[in-house]
Order: C-alpha cells, then sequence, then structure tokens
C-alpha cells in the first residue's frame, strides 16, 4: 500500500554519513530538514549536496526544508556548565551577566526585562522549570523559583500565556534566508512569527535574495495562535509546532489546537507538518512506545500532510529505524482514514476553471474507483487542490519543472515524477503519460485513469482538460509515429 502521508527527517551528526542518508531515504524519508539553529553556512550546503546526492542514487525526490533559528530567547552561559536551582529559592535574570551562577545567569535576548512584570510566570528549559517574576529593577529581572531542577547553557525561555516582543527574523535569519536562496532550499520554515507580516518579510527576503521556497509558519507562540487565520494566508503551510506552543498555552490544549490548525489549513489549501516528540524515545530505543504510536497516527487521522522527526534522526542511534517505523505507522493509520470527499468538495463554490477540473478528477476518480490520478502540471497547484480533501486515490503529479517536483514531496498522497513534455500535442503528452505510469509500475493494462492537462501546453495555472481512459486500450496517436 503506498503511503500517503509525508516523512519529515531532520539532518544532523547521526545522519550525515552517506550511507545511512542513502538507508533513510530508501526507508521512506519525503522531505530533510535542515535545521539553521546549528551549523555554518558551509556545513548546510555540504549537507545538501549530500541528500540530492543519496535521493539521485534512490531514484526517488527528496524535498529539502531550512528552518530558520528565530529569536534567541535564551538564559546565557554558567560558569560551571549548569546550576541546580532550589524551589523557592531566589534566582536573577540579568541582562548585563557574562556567567551565570546559583544565584544568577546571562540573557541572549537582553529586552526581556521589558517584556516581565511582576506576577509573570517564566518557563524554561521546555518548561520543566518555574520562574515567577517578583519585580524587575533595570537589567534584572527578580524571580522565586517555583518549579526548580538542572538548569544548563542556552536554555530557552517561555512566557506563560505569550506576549514577548522578540521580533521573528533576526539578523542571523536574514543572512541564513540568503544562504537557503544559495543552497536552493525547496521549503523555508519561520521560527515564531506572531503575524502575517512576519510571514510577508521573509517571503520578500526569500524573493530578493533569488530563492522561491514555500514558506512555513511555525505556529508555536500564544500570537501565532489567535492570529492563525492571517498567517495562513501569508503562507503555503504551516508546522504544528508543539514543543514551544505547549509551553506558552498549556500542554493540555494542544491536541485540540492540533485539529483546529490541521482543518483551517486543510480548508485554505495550505500544507501542514506535525511536529515535536513523535517517536522521541527512539532516539535511545530500537522500538516506539505505544503512546508514540498513537501519537503519529492521530496526526494521520487529523489530515497533516507531513509528520516529522526531529532529534530521533538528527542525534538518535536508530535514524534508519524510526523513519521506518513511522512509515508503518502512518500507511496502517491510512487503512481506517475517514474518506471526507464528498462533504468537502458538494459544499464548495470554485472561481477557477484549474480548481473546478481538480476538483472533478478528484470526485470522478474516487466514485468511479478509478486506479490512479495523472495531473500534468507545471507548478503544481493542481495536484495540490486534488490532495486537500481524502479520497484514498493517490495523485501522480508529472512535471518538467525539477523544483515543482521536490516541492511537491511534502503533498499529502501525490507523488511526483518528472516528465519532459517536449510536445505540444495534447494527444501525446496525455499517452506519454500513461506510457510513464505503466514503466514506474504503478498501472497495469486495463487500469482506469484520470488524467489532467491544461492547453495551451505549458502554461501554468491552465489546466482545463479532464479525461478518463483504460490503460493500453488506444495506440500511439499518428503524431508521435510521424516524428
Amino acid at each position: 500500500m503506498l503511503r500517503h502521508t509525508k516523512i519529515v527527517a531532520t539532518l544532523g551528526p547521526a545522519s550525515s554519513d552517506a550511507h545511512v542518508l542513502e538507508r533513510m531515504v530508501h526507508a521512506g524519508i519525503d522531505v530533510v530538514r535542515m535545521n539553521f539553529s546549528h551549523g555554518s553556512a558551509d556545513d548546510h550546503i555540504a549537507r545538501a549536496e549530500a541528500i540530492r546526492d543519496a535521493s539521485v542514487r534512490a531514484r526517488r525526490p527528496v524535498g529539502i526544508l531550512a528552518d530558520l533559528q528565530g529569536p534567541k530567547i535564551r538564559v546565557g552561559r554558567f560558569a560551571e556548565g549548569r546550576v541546580v536551582l532550589q524551589k523557592d529559592a531566589p534566582f536573577i535574570l540579568d541582562a548585563r551577566c557574562e556567567l551565570g551562577n546559583a544565584e544568577r545567569v546571562g540573557l541572549d535576548y537582553k529586552e526581556l526585562p521589558k517584556d516581565v512584570k511582576p506576577g509573570d510566570i517564566l518557563l524554561l528549559d521546555d518548561g520543566r522549570l518555574k520562574l515567577a517574576v517578583e519585580r524587575v529593577l533595570g537589567h534584572e529581572i527578580h524571580t522565586i523559583v517555583r518549579v526548580g531542577g538542572d538548569l544548563s547553557n542556552n536554555k530557552g525561555i517561555n512566557r506563560q500565556g505569550g506576549g514577548l516582543t522578540a521580533p521573528a527574523l533576526t539578523a542571523k535569519d536574514m543572512d541564513d534566508i540568503r544562504t537557503a536562496a544559495r543552497i536552493g532550499v525547496d521549503f523555508l520554515a519561520v521560527s515564531f512569527p506572531k503575524s502575517a507580516a512576519d510571514m510577508y518579510m521573509a517571503r520578500q527576503l526569500m524573493r530578493a535574495a533569488g530563492g522561491d521556497a514555500l514558506l512555513i509558519a511555525k505556529i508555536e507562540r500564544t500570537e501565532a495562535v489567535a492570529n492563525l487565520e492571517e498567517i495562513l494566508d501569508a503562507s503555503d503551510g504551516i508546522m504544528v509546532a508543539r514543543g514551544d506552543l505547549a509551553v506558552e498555552v498549556g500542554d493540555a490544549a494542544v491536541p485540540a489546537l492540533q485539529k483546529r490548525m490541521i482543518r483551517a489549513a486543510r480548508d485554505r489549501n495550505k500544507l501542514t507538518i506535525t511536529a515535536t516528540q513523535m517517536m522521541e524515545s527512539m532516539i535511545i530505543s530500537p522500538v516506539p512506545t505505544r503512546a508514540e504510536v498513537s501519537d503519529v497516527a492521530n496526526a494521520v487521522l487529523d489530515g497533516t500532510d507531513a509528520v516529522m522527526l526531529s532529534a530521533e534522526t538528527a542525534a538518535g542511534k536508530y535514524p534508519v529505524e524510526v523513519v521506518e517505523a513511522m512509515s508503518r505507522v502512518c500507511v496502517e493509520a491510512e487503512k481506517s482514514a475517514e474518506v471526507t470527499l464528498d462533504r468537502e468538495v458538494l459544499n464548495q463554490v470554485f472561481t477557477r476553471i484549474d480548481q473546478s477540473i481538480a476538483m472533478a478528477a478528484i470526485w470522478t476518480a474516487y466514485h468511479l474507483k478509478v486506479k490512479a490520478i495523472a495531473s500534468l502540471t507545471q507548478t503544481g497547484s493542481t495536484a495540490l487542490w486534488m490532495s486537500r480533501p481524502n479520497s484514498g486515490v493517490p495523485i501522480y503529479a508529472l512535471t518538467p519543472e525539477v523544483r515543482a517536483r521536490n516541492q511537491m514531496t511534502l503533498y499529502r498522497a501525490v507523488y511526483p515524477l518528472l516528465m519532459s513534455q517536449q510536445h505540444t500535442d495534447r494527444d501525446i503528452l496525455l499517452w506519454e503519460a500513461e506510457q510513464l505510469l505503466l514503466d514506474q509500475g504503478v498501472v497495469t493494462y486495463g487500469d482506469l485513469i484520470v488524467l489532467t492537462i491544461g492547453e495551451p501546453i505549458g502554461a501554468a495555472g491552465g489546466t482545463n482538460t479532464l479525461k478518463i481512459v483504460r490503460v493500453g486500450e488506444h495506440r500511439a496517436p499518428e503524431a508521435l509515429n510521424a516524428t
């Protein structure tokens, strides 16, 4: 059974070896995530070259996602590397402190004293430690430890309920966008956006640098949840970044928010990636926990386009095995996924011809029980629209554009293939599409398939034709024999 849900895997020390990377591609990764919080520009360029080489060797397209670091809202460093904070003890966050101790620590985010007030709760290290703000004196935030524990260098800080004013794009992020454009990444993930303006700025910077990556907004701030619709409209997709989001809104609120965000994204024809601790135990264990299996399966049933692995593939002991395990879970969950095609399509009104053809194709394919849909596309828009309702029908997107093929690696139930499309005759192209599907082994003689194409040939946004054919029923067009 084909897997419809895509897998995003983070690159790191555990997955940098060329042999391991190729095995991961064979195991099923669709997109690699390069975490720009770590490494230099040269490191990222080398990793991009390595994944492209592995993709070619495995004969399987793999997209590249660059994940920006975003604002460093973190404590500074300690003289001894770490301290233990005792419950009810005083502790100072000092914007001018160089090396911390058990009484105080510095701040990477120097504006934090301006953002907090007495009574605020600060959560450190993904919420493991809790500080109550008593008073703010200039560059010092005086707190009382409410939940103590180990605190080491550069751990993150969140304010309970959100509200920190740090801008989404830092000077480092702007440099990293230029590096991402040089690499030619397919997706750019923006960390901590608060509004549509943050996404518009990131898009302008990417375009100015010569890149055309799809923009993914990481929803991890309280403000981003409140502004979800406008952020979706300014983005190509979102990442449900459950780590920082859980710290700000509370862990119990995250499952319902996950469902709401995925549903809102699909309603707007946007992409979704569900992330954070999906198979965390497999960093050190060869098998996932039952809770992790359920978590991945629920994300699939929610309708996410992709599920993401972070430290599991970046630093874990079993980078190949975790991809295989996640793939198995996705396939099993998809077998019981609800088909929502009738409900989602019948209530829509379309204003574009190409979108109408896309919906007609998916409707026809499902109700006629065809083997596959083949969409001849320049940009991938038709395939994206087809992939929004859950129909259970595989969509093969045939494109002459390498960039479009790579970006479609993230679309749920879409399988992108390169097709030269050198002819301008529609019948020839449709016949060649049929032969390509036969060559790939995804259809056999006698199968019914739905084909979509646009005229004039090669024009973006021009899909205007739907054809139902039985594979092998027609001979090659005369015009093809003539050439």
